[in-house]
C-alpha cells in the first residue's frame, strides 16, 4: 500500500497545479517488537499464548479480585512496579512457565527488536486505506482536476494486484453520491409533476407544453455559473431543480390566462398575444424579486453556486417563457377554432344550394 501510495503521490507531484502533496498515514514511527524463536520455545515447552499472557500480566496487570470499599469497587491487579514496568529490561526478566513445571526467562525464547510501524492506520469499509491529498490554487475546480488525474492513472490502476484499488474520495465522491441519490428519485418527481399538471390543466398536450418549458432554465444557469466561475456541483443542481417549479409556474399562469380569454369569446390569436402582453409585467416583477432575494447568499462559498444558478436561470427562462410558450401554444393549439370556422363556412353554401323552398321577392312600398 505504501508503494502504491508513493506512485500516486508521484503523479500528483508531476501536476503543476497541485501543491503540498501528502497522505494521511504520515511517516512510520519506531516501535519495539517481540520476536519469538518458535523452535527454541517448542523445545522448552513454551507457547506463544503463554508468553502473551505473562507479558500482559507484567505490563498491564492481571486482575485477581475486586475489593468493595463502601460504594466503590476497587480491582486488585498484580503487575510490575511503576518504576520498572516501563523499562525494556522488564521484558527480558519476565519468567515464562513451561510444560515441564519450571520457568525460563523470556530472553531465552524471544528478543525485542526495534521496527518501523505505521503510527496511524486509517480504514475504509474495514479495509486499510491511504488517502493522498493536495492543495489547489484559487479559481481551479477540484472535480475537474480529480477526474483528469484519475483518467491519467488508468495504467497504474490496471497494473494493481487483486484486492488493491485506487478510488476517488473527497468532494468528487460526495458529489457523485449526491447526484446518484437525486437521479434515483427523479422519475418519481417527474411523475408527480405530470399528475399535478394534468389536474390543473386537464389537457395532456398543454401539460406537456408546460413541462417542456422547464429545461429553459438550464441555459441561464449554465451561463451564470460560467461567468461567475462557480462549480456545477450538488448545490447548483438543487438550484436547477428548484428552477423547474418556478418556470412551470409562469407557464401555467400563461396557459390558464389564454384559456380564460378563449372561453370568454376572444379569438385564439388575440388571446395568445394579449395574455403574453398582460402577464409580462407581473411575471417579470416576480422574477426580479426572486433574483434580488438571492443576492445576499450569492457571496457565500457553499450557497453561492445555488444562488448564481437560480438567478441566471430565472432571468433567462422568464424571458424565453414569454416568447416560447405563446409560440408553442399557437403552433399546437392555435388552429382548432380556425378549422371549425372553415367547416361551418363550407357547410353554409351547401345548405343554400339544397334549399328548394320558394322565395318571395321583397319590394319596397
Amino acid at each position: 500500500m505504501r508503494r502504491i501510495a508513493d506512485e500516486v503521490k508521484a503523479k500528483f507531484q508531476a501536476n503543476p497545479l497541485l501543491g503540498a502533496v501528502h497522505d494521511d498515514w504520515l511517516e512510520p514511527v519506531p516501535e519495539m517488537k517481540l520476536v519469538i524463536d518458535q523452535d527454541r520455545a517448542r523445545a522448552l515447552g513454551v507457547t506463544s499464548q503463554r508468553i502473551r499472557q505473562m507479558l500482559q500480566a507484567t505490563m498491564s496487570g492481571a486482575p485477581l479480585d475486586d475489593f468493595r470499599d463502601g460504594e466503590e469497587t476497587v480491582s486488585i491487579v498484580a503487575r510490575e512496579p511503576e518504576a520498572s514496568r516501563h523499562l525494556l529490561s522488564a521484558v527480558d526478566s519476565v519468567s515464562i512457565p513451561t510444560d515441564f513445571g519450571g520457568f525460563v526467562p523470556l530472553s531465552q525464547v524471544a528478543k525485542v527488536v526495534p521496527v518501523l510501524e505505521q503510527g496511524v492506520e486509517w480504514r475504509r469499509d474495514r479495509l486499510p486505506t491511504i488517502s493522498v491529498r493536495a492543495t489547489l490554487p484559487d479559481g481551479v475546480q477540484s472535480n475537474d482536476v480529480v477526474m483528469k488525474m484519475y483518467s491519467e492513472m488508468q495504467g497504474l490502476r490496471d497494473g494493481l494486484a487483486p484486492g488493491y484499488n485506487i478510488e476517488i474520495q473527497g468532494g468528487a465522491e460526495d458529489s457523485a453520491e449526491s447526484q446518484a441519490s437525486i437521479a434515483a428519485k427523479a422519475p418519481i418527481m417527474l411523475a408527480v409533476i405530470v399528475v399535478l399538471l394534468m389536474i390543473q390543466l386537464q389537457h395532456f398536450g398543454k401539460a406537456m407544453l408546460v413541462l417542456a418549458t422547464g429545461p429553459l432554465g438550464i441555459i441561464g444557469a449554465a451561463a451564470a455559473l460560467l461567468i461567475s466561475g462557480a462549480p456545477f456541483g450538488f448545490v447548483a443542481i438543487l438550484g436547477v431543480i428548484a428552477l423547474l417549479g418556478i418556470i412551470m409556474r409562469n407557464s401555467i399562469i400563461l396557459v390558464d390566462q389564454i384559456d380564460q380569454d378563449i372561453a370568454s369569446g376572444m379569438e385564439r390569436s388575440e388571446a395568445i398575444i394579449g395574455s403574453a402582453v398582460r402577464r409580462f409585467r407581473p411575471i417579470m416583477l416576480t422574477a426580479l424579486t426572486a433574483v434580488l432575494a438571492l443576492i445576499p447568499i450569492s457571496r457565500g462559498v457553499f450557497w453561492g453556486p445555488l444562488a448564481y444558478a437560480m438567478m441566471g436561470g430565472i432571468l433567462v427562462a422568464t424571458v424565453l417563457t414569454i416568447l416560447v410558450l405563446p409560440a408553442g401554444y399557437a403552433l399546437f393549439f392555435g388552429r382548432e377554432r380556425k378549422k371549425a370556422k372553415d367547416a361551418e363556412q363550407a357547410a353554409e353554401p351547401k345548405l343554400a344550394e339544397n334549399d328548394d323552398r320558394p322565395r318571395l321577392p321583397l319590394a319596397a312600398e
